[in-house]
């Protein structure tokens, strides 16, 4: 027997169930199709920042999500979601599996705010059949047919860090000399004499400070998913973050983050510092550097725990399953696709006589 989901936002019409709705950016009823507004705080401008400090995953004053939640976990690929509570799951939003255990309520930091979904379901389906007609090296086959996906909405979890840095640095610069340089060689049996630019390197000592202020370092706080997949969305606009309202929910699955707060904060320490190695180089310029040194201090780091949209799918093409999302704001899709072999074969095949014509021409 399969339990009903609990109508959490009903309809004032029907008093049927009511899911956000991403044309009309509305609560939309299944059943009539009233629509009915989402109130969003009176002046609210940008969502809160916190200090970031390790010990507020055990402050229950930042768990509440406005609706009651549970926590299930798919016994096949272990991916932890939240749903309201007394709904069941009938399968697992990542790979399918109807294997899901209720795990209790959830405890983790509710979200700070969200960006809700902009693109439908039927939406994303179709920017998914024409982004793959553009693949290269993928089979006729699969460009043609039409593909039926396991599309789910979920919002995912991600970490925003900020942080004033200020570093203090040392290093070895190189920079660039030439000089001309008479030589000799000796060409059908006759000694020659030639000059020659020679390249050589004077180095001097070099040191510095330099300040940057990062903000909103985004990091998926989610492991279960192809991090290359997710990586590539980097079009995601943090000004259209809305608060956190349960409503956006309605329909919808939210998961529960696995990458907590000291981790992601490493995680973003470690883009910061790559960030400013990067700056600090250009900084100094010169040619070549070596023995650089940096040290550096942070200061007023903030957090904030966010949901972004994404639909999830996955399909099958020759008994093979494939995975891909689509940006739930832009439209924008990260997925795999199959491979053709013999279309890539050829065209290493065109590379290498291309090569070997122009070797040859030249030669």
């Amino acid at each position: 027997m399969t339990l009903e989901a609990p109508i959490r936002f009903p309809c004032s019409g029907c008093g049927a169930q009511m899911v956000f709705d991403a044309e009309s950016q509305q609560l939309k009823c299944t059943y009539c199709g009233n629509l009915a507004p989402i109130e969003i705080p009176e002046g609210y401008e940008e969502p809160m920042e916190y200090e970031l400090d390790f010990t507020d995953e055990s402050d229950e004053s930042l768990k509440d999500w406005g609706t009651e939640q549970q926590v299930i976990k798919c016994e096949n690929c272990g991916a932890e979601t939240l749903i309201p509570a007394q709904q069941t799951a009938a399968m697992c939003a990542f790979c399918g599996s109807p294997k899901v255990l209720p795990q209790g309520s959830d405890d983790s930091i509710r979200p700070e705010s969200l960006i809700p979904f902009h693109i439908s379901k039927d939406r994303a389906n179709e920017l998914f059949l024409k982004w793959k007609k553009k693949k290269w090296f993928v089979p006729n086959a699969f460009k043609k047919q039409q593909t039926n996906s396991n599309v789910t909405g979920i919002y995912i979890p991600f970490w925003t860090f900020d942080a004033q840095t200020e570093s203090d640095y040392s290093a070895e610069v190189g920079v660039y000399h030439y000089r001309t340089e008479t030589r000799t060689r000796t060409v059908d049996g006759k000694t020659e004499t030639y000059t020659e630019q020679v390249r050589y390197t004077v180095w001097h000592s070099t040191s510095g400070n330099y300040e940057r202020f990062f903000n909103d370092i985004l990091i998926p706080a989610s492991s279960q998913h192809d991090k290359k997949l997710i990586e590539r969305f980097h079009d995601f606009n943090l000004k259209d973050l809305y608060p956190y309202k349960p409503e956006f929910l309605s329909g919808f699955t939210a998961e529960r983050y696995n990458v907590h707060l000291r981790d992601g904060w490493d995680i973003a320490k470690a883009r910061i510092d790559d960030g400013l190695e990067s700056d600090i180089r250009s900084n100094i310029g010169g040619d070549e550097i070596r023995n650089l040194s940096i040290n550096t201090d942070y200061y007023d780091q903030t957090y904030k725990h966010i949901l972004l949209p994404l639909w999830n799918a996955t399909y099958a093409f020759k008994n093979k399953t494939y995975h891909y999302m689509v940006n739930g704001e832009t439209g924008s899709i990260s997925g795999k696709v199959p491979r053709s072999g013999w279309k890539i074969t050829s065209f290493v095949l065109l590379c290498l006589i291309i090569t070997v014509g122009i070797i040859l021409y030249f030669s």
